[in-house]
């Protein structure tokens, strides 16, 4: 399939030592638009042509992708196709963001790095759709779904994740001291287990974990270790003085940012004012379906799944400071299958 060239939009940036980067726009998803970045620089360690994040592989992506590094071609003046990439840096193991790499692989001597924590999410594919399919069928079942919903939910989240298969990775962030040559990387887990931000100089590449407009999703640790909000709280605070200096931050998805405190300080801000939320919600016994209701309304397919889980991961991390309590504890001790569980306020806690 031939993307018309002029559809690309592909802005350029500059580092404060003369790095060039180039945001490349896919469309990862109907409705759901992202960039991967080509970022060239040189060191004194050697020329550095890397691309962050690879799309998600999933319809026009790829060869969106492929075309965007024809644009940079034109820009540069300089034929630039995959096999002149030196090195892939995957910001964290979801699919919108690695996808790609299953059509890339094969046609680019490039390394591919990725986080400790999400090595698996992309060498071992298959067994991390399996197991999380399975949780995320418990975890829904003590949401109070229906059956029916349930299983259309489930599959739903494997039907755009089943086209894909492991790739191999060459390098892990922490083996190599969290740097590859100018680059820097950050852990910062949450929003994804082995998500990192990276630094180039003044820029910061952010991925999902901080993001223009809108509040990056989360979802309960229940789900995937080293994931859930009191992990993203702690990653954001974390990442105000690591990222000091930064001029410019380009996320995975939407308009880059120029005032990187302003965006953590406002985003902190969405999730206190939710979870108070969800406290008043919760004066009344609720299961996490019905907190979801209420704080997201009526909504369908993946976003229903979307809002169930950002609903269960703040639960979650009021039940975890034992804000919360089990409402229909007699009934789960009496029941040897997954049930809803009600949520409840403690009396401490109420009002």
């Amino acid at each position: 399939m031939d993307v018309p060239l002029d559809e690309f939009q592909v802005r350029q940036f500059q580092t404060s030592g003369g790095g060039r980067i180039f945001q490349i726009p896919m469309l990862e998803f109907p409705g759901l638009s992202g960039y991967a970045y080509l970022v060239l620089i040189e060191d004194v360690s050697g020329p550095y042509r890397v691309l962050i994040d690879s799309g998600s592989g999933f319809g026009v992506s790829n060869q969106q992708l492929e075309a965007g590094l024809q644009v940079v071609s034109g820009l540069t003046g300089e034929p630039f196709g995959f096999p002149d990439l030196t090195h892939i840096l995957i910001t964290h193991g979801h699919i919108d963001h690695f996808g790609g790499l299953t059509y890339v692989r094969p046609r680019t001597p490039a390394l591919i790095g990725v986080h400790e924590l999400d090595l698996r999410n992309l060498t071992n594919y298959e067994e991390r759709l399996t197991v999380v399919a399975r949780r995320l069928d418990e975890f829904l079942q003590e949401a109070g779904v229906s059956t029916g919903c349930r299983l259309e939910l489930i599959e739903l989240y494997k039907i755009t994740k089943s086209l894909l298969r492991s790739v191999r990775v060459d390098f892990t962030y922490e083996a190599i001291g969290m740097s590859l040559g100018p680059f820097e990387m950050l852990h910062v887990p949450g929003h994804c287990a082995g998500h990192v931000v990276i630094r180039l100089q003044d820029v910061l590449f952010s991925g999902d974990h901080v993001l223009q407009d809108i509040s990056p999703h989360q979802s309960p640790e229940h789900l995937t270790q080293s994931t859930g909000l009191d992990h993203y709280l702690k990653s954001l605070e974390l990442l105000r003085p690591w990222a000091k200096g930064i001029r410019l931050t380009l996320g995975g998805h939407n308009a880059p940012i120029t005032d990187l405190n302003s965006r953590v300080e406002t985003i902190q801000q969405v999730h206190a004012e939710r979870l108070d939320t969800v406290l008043g919600l919760l004066e009344h016994s609720h299961t996490v379906l019905e907190v979801s209701q209420a704080l997201f309304g009526e909504v369908h397919g993946y976003n229903a799944l979307l809002a169930l889980e950002e609903a269960g991961a703040h639960v979650e991390y009021l039940y975890q400071r034992g804000r919360l309590g089990i409402d229909n504890l007699e009934e789960l001790e009496n029941t040897p299958e997954p049930g809803p569980i009600r949520y409840r306020c403690l009396p401490r806690y109420a009002g």
